[in-house]
């Protein structure tokens, strides 16, 4: 068999095994490899690794899609010296993902704009790349599929659907109030997934503000009963990154509203006591 025959039965076996990338990147790599510029292994190596890394590619992007991580947000694009409340290695130390195979619940809260759902988003897309299944929501979203699946007598195969993730991503965590109705699904999920997957808060509330949001303090209790529940709880007091070239036309008032806790957010380790909720408002 000549070379020329030995290189277009390489080409159909490629096409065979669905190897595009690699058939894309083979006339390259034997022209580099007659000029004596790369091995006969390296040539095999730079072939595979090409059809690897478009796998990849194409991979994150579909596990992005699928997980609704639609916002291109990374760690590398925060801007930490805008908000130095922020402990930037406590930051870095989450996206080495720990606390995804620790099953753990991350709060961040504070104000509007201050970057919360911009370092859940960039946790959840080094989760996807990492190789695990995200699940992106909002907390109202999340509790209209909820009632909707509920409506339809499909709300197991919704909860199983969601909780299957190891990564839940719940954004705007206070926002609008939830009727109670609303409340007791979103337990349901939450009391499924306890100790079974890690989630993701974010709140421009305390937790003291929890029985105004839930509309009842005995499903709030017991929401951070198990949300608190080895807890990494993330703070931060600072001002609005959106509204930086527009911030003496907000009033002060406005500036630092949201979330705000009388004691500091550091936890012990082990389950915590029930927890005593308020319907004393401190704003959003």
């Amino acid at each position: 068999m000549s070379s020329l025959q030995t290189l277009n039965a390489i080409k159909q076996h490629l096409v065979s095994l669905k190897f595009s990338a690699a058939l894309e990147a083979l006339d390259q790599a034997v022209e580099r490899l007659e000029n004596d510029e790369i091995s006969p292994l390296e040539a095999l190596e730079s072939i595979l690794s090409h059809e690897q890394n478009v796998r990849e590619t194409r991979r994150v992007k579909t596990q992005l899609r699928t997980s609704r991580l639609l916002q291109h947000k990374t760690l590398d694009t925060f801007d930490f010296a805008f908000q130095p409340t922020i402990d930037k290695q406590r930051v870095m130390t989450l996206a080495e993902l720990g606390f995804i195979a620790r099953q753990q619940a991350i709060h961040l809260l504070g104000p509007p704009g201050v970057g919360k759902t911009h370092l859940a988003i960039a946790l959840g897309i080094l989760a996807v790349k990492a190789g695990h299944a995200v699940y992106f929501t909002t907390l109202t979203d999340l509790i209209a599929s909820l009632t909707k699946a509920e409506r339809e007598s499909n709300l197991a195969a919704r909860l199983r659907y969601i909780n299957r993730a190891p990564l839940l991503i719940i954004d705007e965590v206070g926002y609008l109030p939830i009727e109670k109705n609303g409340a007791n699904l979103f337990f349901q999920l939450v009391n499924g997934r306890y100790e079974k997957g890690a989630t993701i808060l974010t709140s421009n509330r305390g937790f003291k503000d929890w029985g105004e949001i839930f509309g009842d303090n005995v499903i709030a209790a017991a929401l951070l009963d198990r949300l608190l529940h080895k807890a990494n709880v993330m703070e931060i007091a600072g001002n609005s990154y959106r509204l930086r070239e527009h911030a003496d036309l907000i009033p002060e008032s406005l500036k630092r509203g949201g979330a705000s806790e009388e004691n500091p957010t550091k936890r012990k380790p082990g389950r915590p006591k029930k927890v005593a909720v308020s319907t004393e408002s401190t704003g959003s």
